[in-house]
């Protein structure tokens, strides 16, 4: 019985000095340490971002499967026709409403291979107002009205900069490309977003049966970059 306490005395005693010399790690403090600050939410950006999703929704909306589809026979060299894309541009230009004006294109231009295309401008008379206009059979629809909450300016860019045979350019390139991947479906349609005054170029990537790829172009639609994802 002695030996027993002298035992589990002595048992005391160590564990007693190694938790003098070798503390126990207090895990909720460091768990708690750990946990980075919390991003600060900002309402009003997260607005304008649901804001602009929403439009984008509502303009495309009417845009059906059909339209992305590849239509044999129809118009199908639109896309890499560079006189039909300027014919498009010069009816743009000539429109009663921008004569003698500025255009300036909102958000993205899309271009179908169909021989249609979906832009959005801001209102040739009133700065703050957005209006969604479509080419087809050759012709520019009237204006549709549409209802623009977020700050349009950064969203921005002067036709003057958007030449419509680039998109000749752009398609030769994704063609050329589409070419080189096993399981790539051929371009059916190119569109151009505006971001901080800049287009960027889409689509962005190109999927094949086995492989994925990124591609990037430069703002006259010619290639940036190619490579594998």
């Amino acid at each position: 019985m002695i030996c027993f306490f002298l035992f589990t005395g002595c048992e005391q005693v160590s564990k007693s000095i190694k938790d003098t010399f070798q503390p126990k790690v207090d895990t909720i403090a460091v768990e708690k340490q750990q946990i980075p600050d919390p991003v600060p939410y900002d309402a009003a950006v997260e607005r304008q971002i649901e804001d602009a999703q929403r439009l984008v929704e509502t303009v495309l909306e009417k845009h059906t499967k059909a339209h992305v589809q590849y239509i044999e026979g129809k118009n199908t060299d639109f896309l890499t026709n560079e006189k039909k894309l300027n014919r498009a541009e010069e009816a743009l230009k000539k429109l009663p409403q921008y004569l003698g004006k500025e255009i300036f294109i909102y958000s993205s231009i899309h271009f179908y291979n169909e021989g249609k295309i979906r832009v959005m401008l801001q209102h040739p008379q009133n700065p703050e107002y957005i209006d969604n206009y479509v080419y087809e059979n050759e012709t520019w629809s009237d204006p549709e009205q549409l209802s623009v909450k977020d700050n349009i300016r950064s969203r921005l860019i002067s036709l003057q900069k958007i030449s419509f045979t680039n998109v000749a350019k752009a398609a030769s390139v994704y063609n050329e490309k589409i070419k080189q991947i096993e399981g790539a479906e051929p371009i059916t349609g190119i569109y151009i977003s505006v971001w901080d005054n800049n287009l960027r170029w889409s689509p962005a990537s190109i999927n094949g049966s086995r492989e994925r790829y990124s591609i990037e172009l430069n703002q006259n639609g010619t290639l940036k970059k190619f490579e594998r994802e």
